[in-house]
C-alpha cells in the first residue's frame, strides 16, 4: 500500500472549509478527533492504518486548519459536516473511527447517513443520556480554571488530565512533542466553548437506542479521566452490535498511550 500524504479541504452545506488530508489506499477509515483535538492526534494511526487502507483525517470546525464559524455548533452538524468529507472525498462507506466527542459525531454519522457508514471504532466515548457517567466534577472544575490561560496555557494545565494518572510525568520529552503537535494549530478558546457546548447538549439528551447497526467496536482504558470507563458497558448496552476491549490502565488518550493495541484492533475491523 502507498502512503503518500496529501492535504486538501471541502466545503461544508454552511460554506464552513473542512481541512482534510490522505494516505494509503484500499478501504477508507475516517478519523474524528476529540472535543478540541485536530487531526494531529491520530499521528500514531497513521502510518500502520495506511498501510492497509485509505485513510482520511479531518480536523472539526474550530479546530486544526478548518474553518472556525463563530455560531453554535451541534453534534448533528459536525456529523454532518463529516459525512461532507466522505461524500466528496470517500470511495464507498468508510470505517469511521471516534474518540470522545469524535465518538459522538461518529455515532450521529451512522444514525444520520448509515449508508455512509460501514463500521464504527468508538474510541474512550459514550451514548450520553441517563445511565452514563458525566465528566468528573475535578477535570470539569480544572478546566474552567484553564479557560481563562488561551490556548496555550489550557493545553498545558489540561492535557495531563486526558493521559492516565503520572504519564506526563513519566513520559515528559513525548508530552512536549504533543503539546508542540497541538499548539502549531491551536483551538481559540471560543471555538471549545462552541465544541464543549455542543458535546454537553448530546451528553444530556443521549443517543436513540438501537438504531446504530453498523459493527462497533468499543475501546476504552480503565483510568480515563474524562470519559469514565464505566462509559464502555453503557454504550455497548445501547449499540446491537457492539463489543468492547477493555485497555487496563489506559487514559483518556488511550490510543496514544496504548496505540500499537488499538492500531492493530483498526487495522482488524478493515481487514476483517
Amino acid at each position: 500500500m502507498t502512503t503518500d500524504y496529501s492535504t486538501d479541504c471541502v466545503i461544508a452545506s454552511d460554506d464552513t472549509r473542512l481541512h482534510v488530508s490522505e494516505s494509503g489506499s484500499g478501504e477508507d477509515v475516517l478519523f474524528i478527533p476529540a472535543l478540541g483535538y485536530a487531526s494531529w492526534c491520530w499521528h500514531r494511526q497513521i502510518k500502520p492504518v495506511s498501510d492497509v487502507a485509505r485513510v482520511l483525517l479531518m480536523d472539526n470546525r474550530g479546530t486544526g486548519l478548518s474553518g472556525k464559524p463563530t455560531a453554535p455548533y451541534s453534534i448533528a452538524q459536525m456529523a454532518d459536516d463529516a459525512y461532507e468529507v466522505l461524500r466528496q472525498r470517500g470511495n464507498g462507506p468508510a470505517h469511521v473511527v471516534g474518540a470522545s466527542m469524535g465518538g459522538y459525531i461518529a455515532q450521529s454519522l451512522a444514525l444520520r447517513h448509515p449508508d455512509a457508514v460501514k463500521s464504527l471504532v468508538l474510541i474512550a466515548t459514550t451514548s450520553g443520556g441517563p445511565g452514563s457517567r458525566p465528566v468528573p466534577m475535578e477535570t470539569q472544575r480544572a478546566w474552567a480554571a484553564a479557560v481563562p490561560l488561551g490556548s496555550a496555557g489550557f493545553a498545558r494545565a489540561t492535557m495531563p488530565l486526558s493521559f492516565a494518572p503520572g504519564w506526563a510525568q513519566d513520559h515528559p520529552e513525548e508530552f512536549e512533542k504533543l503539546l508542540a503537535l497541538r499548539l502549531r494549530s491551536p483551538t481559540p478558546t471560543a471555538c471549545w466553548r462552541l465544541q464543549y457546548t455542543a458535546a454537553a447538549t448530546f451528553l444530556r439528551r443521549g443517543l436513540p437506542r438501537g438504531e446504530v447497526t453498523q459493527p462497533t467496536v468499543i475501546v476504552h482504558g480503565t483510568a480515563d479521566r474524562v470519559v469514565p470507563y464505566e462509559n464502555a458497558a453503557h454504550l455497548a448496552r445501547r449499540l446491537p452490535h457492539a463489543k468492547v476491549v477493555t485497555l487496563h490502565d489506559a487514559g483518556h488518550l488511550c490510543w496514544i498511550e496504548q496505540d500499537d493495541v488499538v492500531n492493530d484492533i483498526v487495522r482488524a475491523v478493515v481487514c476483517a
